[in-house]
């Protein structure tokens, strides 16, 4: 199965990057820079794949290929 999902990042105030999928409820994470984001935004897709699409134990994502980037 495969899937793309726009992945939305902005800055906040404190100066955190803020990753969400708006298709994906709920799956949203922050990190205080791009490099470390990748792998957190990763794990909550594939968390909000599982509770979305019925995933399995065994079915991972194996990776994430593209992520649009969006600086306000």
């Amino acid at each position: 199965m495969t899937r793309a999902f726009n992945v939305i990042i902005e800055r906040d105030a404190e100066g955190y990057f803020v990753a969400s999928v708006p298709e994906l409820r709920g799956c949203h994470t922050q990190a205080k820079s791009l490099d470390t984001l990748m792998e957190p935004i990763r794990e909550a897709i594939e968390l909000s794949a599982f509770n979305a699409f019925g995933l399995t134990d065994d079915q991972t994502v194996a990776q994430v290929r593209c992520v649009r980037l969006v600086l306000r």
